[in-house]
């Protein structure tokens, strides 16, 4: 009787143990910490991952190409790299795959000082742009010009750094910069100018934007981890989405030094981005219409070469039903 009560009791402790046993998982985000990135701190600190019996590190990033190679590589679990960066390297070999569509709609966009008048497509003739070496948004602004028929002839590039983009428009060496709505445009904000951003998806080039990209030996192997980790995520973004001031504040307690009013602007113009005119009311699901025409755009002006479905390169299964 002994032994079956020691035994019994050594069953339950076992169980306990796995039960409490949690899958170590890094996040490689895109950049910097900014306000893209406030719900996932969010998601781990209210519990989420934990309940999915997952232990998140977040790891900040230096760019969705680099992002995605790391992830390639099996340095990290998952990345969070914007669509055009998955699907280039992809169709290059990497072995990854889009597992969530965060934000359907695209931030890319044109930054001025709101003073420089640029309110539609037609003003960008005859002015002069910032924009970094391989840059995705300088090669996608061609399809923004081609379908506003813009005269390519009368637009000027000056090649700069990332960094330098902000402080060209500030000292106005150039009427503008190629960036994000929820980046570039509030470090100009918060410089004390009033900037202004006219969006690619505004005006006929709309692509995927951020995703949640993982290694497809994780998918075969670790569907589970994967499901897991995409249940944790959905809810942090909702959970984000109904309480912004809160999801900042947990990101601030993490780095105290960003500024709380950008962040939370950042995050509000991430919450839009979210849906498209196709994906609406979901978290994490991609439309076939958004990710063909995402393809399309980047076969014809980022000489992807590729005949592969969008659904090569975007899963939903993986979603919450």
């Amino acid at each position: 009787m002994k032994f079956k009560t020691i035994l019994a009791l050594a069953i339950l402790a076992t169980s306990a143990g796995l039960a409490s046993a949690q899958d170590a998982v890094s996040l490689r985000l895109n950049w910097y910490m900014g306000g893209l990135h406030v719900p996932f701190y969010y998601g781990k600190e209210r519990g989420f991952y934990k309940e999915e019996g997952i232990d998140l590190t977040i790891n900040e990033g230096r760019g969705s190409a680099n992002t995605v190679q790391v992830v390639a590589a099996g340095s990290d679990t998952f990345g969070l790299a914007d669509s055009s960066s998955v699907v280039a390297t992809a169709v290059k070999g990497a072995e990854v795959k889009s597992v969530m569509s965060l934000l359907n709609s695209t931030g890319f966009s044109v930054v001025a000082l709101a003073s420089n008048e640029i309110r539609t497509p037609k003003d960008l003739e005859g002015k002069k742009f910032a924009v970094s070496p391989g840059d995705p948004l300088g090669q996608l602004f061609r399809a923004l010009a081609a379908h506003n028929r813009l005269d390519m002839s009368k637009i000027t590039f000056v090649q700069v750094d990332p960094s330098a983009k902000v402080v060209a428009v500030l000292e106005k060496r150039v009427d503008a910069l190629l960036g994000g709505a929820d980046d570039q445009y509030f470090l100009i904000k918060y410089k004390g100018e009033e900037p202004a951003a006219l969006r690619y998806a505004d005006h006929g080039a709309n692509i995927v934007g951020m995703t949640i990209l993982t290694q497809e030996a994780t998918i075969r192997n670790k569907a589970d981890l994967v499901r897991r980790f995409v249940k944790a995520t959905a809810r942090a973004w909702d959970e984000a989405k109904k309480n912004p001031e809160a999801a900042v504040d947990a990101t601030m307690k993490v780095k105290a030094d960003l500024n709380r009013a950008s962040q939370l602007d950042q995050l509000k113009v991430d919450i839009e981005l979210m849906d498209s005119v196709n994906s609406k009311g979901r978290t994490g699901w991609g439309d076939q219409k958004d990710w063909d025409q995402t393809i399309a755009l980047l076969k014809q002006y980022r000489d992807v070469q590729t005949d592969k479905p969008w659904t090569a390169f975007h899963t939903n299964e993986f979603l919450p039903k």
